[in-house]
């Protein structure tokens, strides 16, 4: 557990809590313990989801400009790096994620919360990258993950202006998949997640290898992909059970030990 990020583990469910008031800047140190908290959630077995939150205020309202400020060009050339390498490993996570979005997401928060799966957000939120009007660029996935999730056009568009984005507007582009009220944004996301506390683990995973990998390649790289993915599942436990149950006692009946 680090000072201001821990993992709290609850039925198969796995909470990344940011812990650092008032807005959850990201300085280094938030950052390497998101990127501890990430590797110890991917190893865990009693960890079948995983919810990224930052509490009922604020998600995380950006990096740290004072710590970022201070750096010279070799610095944050090292930081830049890591930085980028610690959400990484967040998005890499594999096992379905989702982001609980509270108050703002900005900068470095909406980059945070691009890592996840999903994104639940709040109906009174506000995200954006609003690092132009620093004289920079995002510079840990925001103009990478968000132009594939929202298309290039708009991306640009929340990256040249860097206006602030309302969860209505959110919703219509993509950047969030639910909006709910600001004190039900945990539970909804904790919703989603536990449907997977009793799933098939290891399926779970290649589902999600077998499409984030494939948009990273061409289609008959990313098809060549999932047939491996989809192949390899006939070497575990889970494949044999979920077929016989099926064969047994019709669809949706079959339990899971998650290998």
């Amino acid at each position: 557990m680090g000072e201001f990020v821990r993992l709290e583990v609850d039925g198969g469910v796995g909470t990344i809590r940011l812990d650092r008031p008032p807005v959850n800047a990201l300085n280094h140190q938030v950052q390497a313990e998101l990127a501890e908290a990430a590797r110890e959630a991917g190893e865990r077995d009693d960890v079948r989801a995983v919810i990224l939150y930052g509490g009922q205020k604020s998600f995380a309202g950006g990096a740290d400009i004072k710590e970022m400020a201070a750096r010279s060009y070799v610095e944050m050339q090292r930081f830049g790096a890591e930085l980028s390498a610690s959400l990484t490993t967040i998005a890499e996570l594999p096992k379905p994620t989702v982001a609980a979005v509270t108050g703002y997401a900005l900068g470095g928060g909406l980059e945070l919360a691009l890592t996840a799966d999903r994104r639940v957000v709040g109906d009174n939120v506000k995200v954006g990258q609003p690092e132009i009007q620093l004289g920079i660029i995002p510079g840990a996935g925001g103009t990478q993950r968000l132009a594939r999730l929202i298309g290039p056009s708009r991306a640009k568009d929340l990256v040249f202006t860097g206006r602030f984005v309302k969860a209505e507007e959110a919703l219509a582009l993509g950047l969030a998949d639910e909006v709910v009220a600001p004190d039900d944004v945990y539970t909804a996301a904790h919703r989603w997640a536990a449907q997977f506390a009793d799933g098939p683990a290891v399926a779970l995973r290649a589902a999600k290898a077998a499409i984030d990998g494939g948009l990273n390649v061409d289609l008959r790289s990313g098809l060549a992909l999932e047939t491996q993915l989809f192949t390899g599942l006939w070497a575990t436990e889970d494949q044999a059970n979920g077929m016989r149950s099926f064969i047994e006692n019709g669809p949706g009946k079959a339990t899971f030990e998650g290998k």
